[in-house]
């Protein structure tokens, strides 16, 4: 997976590196092994199959399951704002947080309990995928997928490859796994053309789906060949990635030619026959692949903390409001979306889906507001959102972290990471020792994320261990 863990620190001023399920209605299955009667039949000696005889064996005793998850209780008492306050205070304190802001909320009354600036608007990192999965879970069905189409061209023996926002096709061969899980393949598409019967001799690729420069503002080259982000194209090979199956290889400077030129190879097409260009109005239909659900890429997004993935849904948030498919027409429809929904979105700045741009701003406040929304009872249409966010110690970008030394979040802490050189921040979601959920937006900036990120671990640790009644 992913890890923001593994970024150079501090080596350039502004040179960046990217950055159960809650229990509130957990039900307890109880799985209860029914005795059956067994028919045997056994033949004695020499004696013919009428001779056999039938036995029964006795009914055994009947099994009961003992249920290890149960739900939270429902009087689970909440902490106080003073509890909480004379808790957060001394470790909030610590000088390795630089500039800290933060907000808790109680998850069933929607009560801020405590906060720390939390108006201030912050450079989020990563924590600005949170954003982005709420606009696409609040404005499009879960189930919605991206197409790849190949089109007829222009003349006899021309197909055209149309992009329209899926990078997780994959030229890996059948049986062998892509980057993405339930991604399309290059091969499928090369079997449905030659069962089309079309000719083709070359492939131009229609990357006009989107428009705008293909870099955001406050994103560096370098970050392409660092293995960050890709030029952000309607069509690629497992996110641009030199490595199909590498978290953060290197990534390709031109991914929808090279979506093209693996369609030339499986069908055995001189690969310099690729180029861009622009679909002929009303070329007839060849193939067709889709993409997985939203629903599924939304979890490799949270969790991975993959920024083209966070680009293209955002991109779909914005075809979804009839908005240019560019970093400016995405990221206004995000702010737009979420709101529409209620959300205070004043002070927020983007210039990206993905939280890689070191321009971005958002305060403490919207991303406490966005999961307390996901934990509580107004936002049902987020609820998916708090099972596709890391586990302390265990999974995704959280995985390395309360894994050795203080592992008191472990297991209980579920947050979306955020780290930059000099901004880290956490998003997510806890049970309490009394049982009481607790949402929060912890973030720190001005300090490297070998200081920041173990002082915000403790923060949300004590948040667990609270009990601050």
């Amino acid at each position: 997976m992913a890890s923001e863990g593994k970024k150079k620190i501090g080596i350039l001023a502004g040179r960046r590196r990217r950055n159960v399920r809650i229990l509130l209605a957990l039900a307890a299955a109880a799985v209860v092994a029914a005795g059956g009667t067994t028919i045997v039949l056994t033949q004695r000696g020499t004696a013919s199959a009428a001779q056999d005889v039938a036995t029964v064996s006795p009914q055994p005793a009947p099994v009961t399951a003992t249920p290890q998850v149960a739900p939270l209780p429902d009087d689970a008492p909440a902490p106080t704002p003073q509890g909480l306050a004379a808790a957060l205070d001394p470790v909030t304190a610590n000088p390795a947080l630089g500039n800290f802001t933060g907000s808790v909320t109680d998850a069933r009354t929607g009560a801020v309990l405590w906060s720390r600036n939390p108006d201030a608007p912050m450079v989020p990192a990563s924590t600005t995928k949170i954003l982005t999965a709420a606009a696409a879970m609040l404005s499009l069905p879960p189930d919605h997928r991206v197409a790849t189409e190949v089109r007829q061209g222009s003349r006899p023996g021309e197909l055209v490859l149309v992009g329209d926002g899926d990078p997780t096709l994959t030229a890996q061969p059948v049986g062998q796994p892509g980057y993405y899980p339930g991604g399309p393949r290059i091969a499928d598409l090369a079997d449905r053309i030659r069962s089309a019967g079309v000719a083709v001799d070359s492939i131009v690729v229609d990357t006009g789906a989107y428009t705008g420069p293909a870099l955001a503002d406050g994103w560096l080259p370098d970050d392409v060949a660092a293995g960050y982000i890709a030029p952000i194209e309607p069509v690629m090979l497992d996110g641009a990635r030199s490595d199909p199956l590498a978290d953060e290889p290197p990534r390709s400077a031109t991914p929808a030619l090279d979506a093209g030129r693996a369609l030339a190879k499986a069908l055995g097409v001189d690969p310099a026959r690729v180029t861009l260009g622009a679909a002929t109005p009303g070329g007839d239909p060849v193939a067709t692949v889709y993409s997985a659900p939203l629903r599924d890429r939304l979890g490799v997004m949270m969790r991975r903390s993959d920024n083209v993935l966070a680009e293209t849904i955002a991109r779909e948030v914005a075809a979804g409001k009839n908005a240019e498919r560019s970093f400016a027409g995405a990221t206004a429809s995000v702010l737009q979306v979420l709101y529409d929904a209620g959300f205070p979105t004043d002070g927020v700045v983007l210039h990206d889906g993905s939280g890689l741009s070191v321009d971005g701003r958002i305060p403490a406040r919207l991303l406490d507001a966005v999961l307390a929304a996901a934990a509580g009872e107004t936002k049902p249409q987020l609820r998916p959102m708090l099972d596709d966010l890391p586990v302390a110690g265990a999974t995704g970008t959280l995985s390395d972290r309360y894994a050795t030394g203080d592992r008191t979040g472990a297991g209980w802490v579920r947050a979306k990471t955020g780290t930059l050189s000099v901004a880290s921040a956490l998003t997510g979601y806890v049970v309490d020792v009394d049982g009481r959920v607790l949402t929060f937006a912890l973030m720190s900036n001005d300090r490297p994320p070998g200081e920041s990120r173990p002082a915000l671990d403790a923060v949300a640790g004590t948040l667990r261990m609270c009990g601050c009644r």
